[in-house]
């Protein structure tokens, strides 16, 4: 990008903290919407989530990947379970040096006593939900047969360097917005 298109553009800077759930996802559109009305063309965010519902998780990934803001990403503690899917959709993505990623598959809890048809439907939306998430991680990540062995059974823990190795971030960096900088709490 030439100096002066990157004196040019105009960009914010955001935090997004908390369960990936249906609040998240207004507040989302909310911050965007915003967003569009004040002309940006990069939004940085720096995002803290221990994950929530898949649901929640992949429309935020299909809106903003898609939306006309570039997103940029930044992990500065935990990201962790569909909140990865989240960050995902940063076209460029970075971590702290102490930052921690988490990826598994779905879990659910079915009610005591639930009869075998109700179990059946469950295991069905969680290997769909799995199919679906798995698709975006293979998009953008290259996991180790190790790696994608833990991921099959167990939680796998990502540290920034694994991260970085596999695609997960661009770059071991920090979420700094420059001095004067106005920053938002999505």
């Amino acid at each position: 990008m030439s100096e002066d298109k990157a004196q040019q553009e105009k960009a914010g800077y955001f935090t997004l903290s908390g369960d990936v759930n249906s609040d998240m996802v207004h507040r989302v559109f909310d911050a965007v919407s915003a967003m569009t009305e004040d002309g940006l063309d990069t939004a940085h965010v720096l995002v803290q989530s221990n994950g929530g519902y898949v649901s929640d998780g992949l429309c935020l990934y299909n809106f903003l990947a898609n939306s006309p803001i570039r997103f940029v990403m930044y992990n500065g503690g935990a990201v962790a379970s569909i909140a990865v899917t989240l960050f995902l959709a940063g076209s460029k993505r970075y971590c702290s040096e102490t930052a921690r990623f988490m990826i598994h598959k779905s879990h659910a809890t079915a009610s005591p006593g639930s009869r075998p048809d109700a179990l059946n439907i469950i295991v069905e939306g969680l290997r769909a939900d799995d199919a679906r998430t798995e698709s975006i991680l293979r998009k953008h990540v290259e996991l180790s047969p190790e790696q994608w062995g833990v991921h099959q059974y167990s939680d796998l823990h990502l540290n920034s360097r694994d991260a970085k190795t596999a695609g997960l971030v661009h770059d071991v960096a920090d979420f700094k917005p420059p001095k004067g900088a106005t920053l938002r709490n999505i």
